[in-house]
This record gives C-alpha cells, structure tokens and sequence, in this order.
C-alpha cells in the first residue's frame, strides 16, 4: 500500500531526500554533501556521477525507511536550476563535469 511522499532536493551544495507522511510529517531524511570544483576563479563545477550517485544512495536510504518502493505513492524532484550536465545518450555517462 503507496502511502509516503519521497522528496529529492538537488542543492548546490548537497544532496537531500526526505520521506513524508500523508499528513505531512516528515517521518526520515538522508543528506550526502557534494564536492564543489573550482576549475578557475567565478567558475564551480560538480562531478556529474557524483550527483547521480549521491542522489540514488539518499533515495535508496528513504525506500529502505519506508519499508520498500511499494511504499511510496509519489516522488517530488527541486533540482539546481542553473547546473548544465551533458549526457551520453548511449551510456547515460555524463559528458563532461556538470557546470553551476
């Protein structure tokens, strides 16, 4: 029975999922941070698979505190707006470092 809301919140800085009840109670959150690159000065830039990675355990973690994936009804995704990655079609690898 789908009951809990799994929310993913890709920040700048980290990576955060959250587990809420119906009522709206947060019942878990995970948080991993992410390493930010600084290739030149003005300029940050994140490892790609870093993000896909860091995202997929604080999911994971949240599926696993809802008791399995039939457990949860809907999934909510705020991301950073203004972050470019380019992705490999065929492979799904991430092209080149995701760009802030």
């Amino acid at each position: 029975m789908s009951e809990y809301i799994l929310v993913i919140d890709e920040g700048t800085t980290s990576t955060r999922a959250m587990l809420f009840a119906p009522d709206g109670d947060c019942i878990a959150s995970e948080a991993r941070d992410l390493t930010q690159h600084y290739p030149r000065p003005g300029w940050v830039e994140h490892d790609a698979a870093e993000i896909w990675d860091k995202s997929h355990a604080c999911a994971a973690a949240m599926v696993t505190k809802a008791g399995g994936a039939d457990r949860v009804a809907a999934i909510g995704i705020t991301n950073q707006r203004e972050t470019v990655v380019f992705w490999d079609r065929r492979t799904g690898e991430p092209l080149a470092p995701a760009i802030v």
